[in-house]
């Protein structure tokens, strides 16, 4: 399955390759959740977006982003596209809900086993989650894990995944 993913992302991005700004584009909405609608419109779970905004966001020209959403509707990509959804980030806050936020930056992102070694160490601690994302380390510079959990981390459950030979680094 992993190649699989890896391929269609290459293929998605390949598609555009001749394009580096609709390239940019793509790698956009791919990061954000953001898909286009049948009317070749960029979309965030069926809400049209101005491509304006997204233009400026990404310093590009507006038209360079319709074009980019209409090249999308002919492209073999284009049921994902359409089928794309955004979710809510729990993590932005995270603090007003008293959860806590742990970031992991893993040694290789590539390696299964990740998600399975650090929810572990919280569950064997009885730690409700919240929320569980991972960013894609074919789409993201620095692909990371993010653990939303119900209250504060009792004493040790941050050495404990401190000390796993997957994570490089944690942010609290």
């Amino acid at each position: 399955m992993k190649n699989r993913k890896r391929s269609m992302w290459s293929a998605i991005l390949g598609w555009f390759e001749d394009s580096p700004s609709q390239t940019r584009v793509v790698r956009f909405l791919l990061e954000n959740g953001f898909g286009v609608n049948q009317d070749g419109k960029i979309a965030c779970n069926t809400i049209a977006v101005a491509a304006t905004q997204v233009a400026a966001k990404l310093h590009v020209d507006r038209r360079v982003v319709e074009a980019t959403a209409r090249r999308i509707l002919t492209s073999p990509f284009r049921d994902i596209f359409i089928n794309m959804r955004a979710t809510p980030d729990l993590s932005v806050i995270a603090e007003s809900l008293s959860l806590s936020v742990i970031t992991v930056i893993p040694q290789d992102a590539s390696r299964p086993g990740i998600v399975d070694a650090c929810i572990h160490i919280l569950s064997s601690h009885n730690i409700g989650l919240r929320q569980v994302f991972v960013t894609d380390p074919h789409l993201s510079e620095e692909p990371r894990l993010v653990i939303i959990a119900e209250g504060k981390m009792p004493p040790g459950v941050i050495d404990e995944l401190r000390e796993l030979p997957v994570v490089k680094r944690l942010i609290l």
